[in-house]
């Protein structure tokens, strides 16, 4: 029993230097001409349905923290003014709906994964993408009324990112996730 928690442990492990490594590099960034699209929830989703929600869990923090440290070292320019404003609000904007991310991913898979094996890890990442761009775009607005900040300059520019990056990102990683877990499966049985 010992080797597979160590073996389990070190996966884990793997899956949280690959979010540190593509949150921290242009690795884990899509270049589309005007805005860039992040693919850091790919290896939360794929490690989620892989390795369970509770690992899940592990892993949106380890995204979320990595966005944190990100928005404290080089901030947006929608990021460092709610930092300015307040840097907790930014920290919550950013683990938050990091950690929803498993939670709606293993959810959606454990309803659909009787009917449809691919589909289902599909529609998983689509909703684990979905749930990361709103709940993280969503609190940035709700917190920049809070903090009396104006909100309308950015409204355009929050929701321009939302339907673009956002749908961009859930369609790339329903086209990411699918074969990464099929191969990390079929080598679990091997």
């Amino acid at each position: 029993m010992k080797n597979k928690q160590l073996k389990d442990f070190v996966l884990l492990a793997l899956f949280v230097a690959l979010i540190v490594l593509l949150g921290f590099t242009p690795l884990g960034l899509i270049p589309l001409g005007f805005i860039n699209v992040t693919i850091l929830c790919v290896p939360v989703i794929v490690g989620t349905l892989f390795m369970g929600w509770k690992n899940g869990l592990i892993l949106g923090l380890a995204f979320g923290l990595t966005s944190f440290i990100s928005a404290l070292i080089k901030p947006s320019a929608l990021v460092a003014t709610l930092m300015a404003a307040s840097p907790l609000c930014v920290a919550v904007m950013s683990i938050l709906p990091r950690l929803c991310v498993p939670l709606s991913a293993w959810g959606m898979y454990s309803m659909l994964r009787k009917d449809n094996e691919n589909l289902a890890v599909s529609v998983a990442a689509v909703a684990g993408s979905l749930t990361n761009t709103v709940l993280y775009l969503g609190l940035m607005l709700l917190f920049y009324v809070i903090n009396g900040i104006d909100a309308a300059p950015v409204l355009g520019l929050i929701g321009g990112t939302a339907l673009i990056a956002g749908s961009c990102e859930a369609i790339a990683a329903a086209i990411l996730c699918t074969p990464i877990l099929a191969a990390l499966r079929r080598v679990r049985k091997q």
